[in-house]
C-alpha cells in the first residue's frame, strides 16, 4: 500500500535578486520582474520536497506528488522539485488573476481533495516573496486537518505522524492522526542537488495542468480577503558621521560621549 505525500512548491521573484533589479508597477500593485534573473522554487519548498524523499527513505513505496500555483511558470524551474526525486507534478495556471493567500490555500485545497487519498501534506513555512506564512495554516483549516508547524524531523508510525517541531530553545515532539499537514524550515536538511540520473527523469515527465474550471472555482470562491493599499521599496535615509582621533583611547571616549549625549548608552 502506497504512502501518497502532497508537497506545496511555488515559483518565486530569486531573493537574491539585487534591491537594483526590484521594480514595482503602481498601477497593479505588482512587482516587475528583473530582466535576465530567473525565478527559482522557493527555499522552504525545497526543504520541504527534502522533508518527503527522507520519508520516501523510510517508506519506498511512497509517491510524492508536487502542487503549484502561479502563472507564467518556467519549466526548468519547476521541474527542479522532480530531478530531486519528487513523481509527479500538477500545476494550476491562474495567469491574470491576483491571489492572497486565502485564494491559493482554496486552490491547493481544492487540487488535494480530488487526488487519490493523501496521507501527508508538507508545505515550506512560509515564501520567500511576501513571508505571510498564510497558505500552509489555510490549507489544514479548510481541509479539516491537524498542523504541525516548524518541523526537523519527521517520523510516519503507521497511520500517525511524530514531528519534531523546532523552537528557539529545543524543539517539541508532537504527534498526530494522518492525514495531517506539516510545515518545514531549514532545519529538516540541507535540500539534496539533482543528480543526472534524476534531471533525466524529469525532463521526461510531463506536469499536470488543471484549471480553476475543472476545480470548479469560481471568481467569486477567490474573492480576496485582504486588501493590498500600498507597495514599495523602503528607502534608507540614515546619516553617518565619522569621529576622529589621534589616539584609540580618545577615539572610544568621543564615542562614549557621542552615544551618551544621544541618549543611545
Amino acid at each position: 500500500m502506497s504512502f501518497n505525500i502532497a508537497v506545496c512548491a511555488k515559483q518565486v521573484v530569486d531573493p537574491d535578486t539585487p534591491l537594483s533589479g526590484f521594480q514595482i508597477d503602481s498601477s497593479t500593485l505588482s512587482i516587475i520582474p528583473a530582466e535576465g534573473i530567473p525565478p527559482v522554487v522557493n527555499g522552504y519548498d525545497e526543504n520541504a520536497v527534502e522533508a518527503a524523499l527522507k520519508i520516501k527513505e523510510q517508506i519506498p513505496d511512497s509517491i510524492i506528488t508536487v502542487i503549484s500555483v502561479g502563472s507564467n511558470f518556467v519549466m526548468d524551474v519547476m521541474k527542479k522539485t522532480l530531478s530531486m526525486g519528487a513523481d509527479d507534478m500538477i500545476l494550476v495556471n491562474v495567469e491574470g488573476k491576483e491571489l492572497d493567500a486565502y485564494g491559493t490555500a482554496k486552490i491547493i485545497s481544492a487540487v488535494i481533495s480530488k487526488m487519490e487519498g493523501v496521507d501527508l501534506i508538507i508545505c515550506g513555512q512560509q515564501a520567500s516573496d511576501w513571508d505571510n506564512a498564510h497558505v500552509p495554516i489555510g490549507i489544514a483549516e479548510m481541509l479539516n486537518l491537524p498542523s504541525i508547524s516548524s518541523a526537523k524531523e519527521i517520523t510516519i508510525n503507521t497511520r500517525t505522524i511524530s514531528v519534531q517541531s523546532a523552537q528557539k530553545d529545543g524543539y517539541n515532539v508532537i504527534e498526530a492522526n494522518l492525514p495531517a499537514l506539516v510545515t518545514t524550515n531549514s532545519e529538516i536538511g540541507e535540500p539534496r542537488y539533482p543528480t543526472l540520473r534524476g534531471i533525466m527523469q524529469a525532463s521526461r515527465k510531463n506536469p499536470k495542468t488543471i484549471t480553476l474550471d475543472q476545480l470548479e472555482i469560481t471568481n467569486e470562491d477567490l474573492s480576496p480577503k485582504m486588501v493590498l493599499s500600498e507597495l514599495f521599496i523602503p528607502k534608507s535615509n540614515g546619516d553617518c558621521e565619522i569621529i576622529q582621533a589621534e589616539e584609540k583611547q580618545e577615539l572610544g571616549q568621543l564615542l562614549a560621549e557621542r552615544l551618551r549625549s544621544n541618549k543611545i548608552i
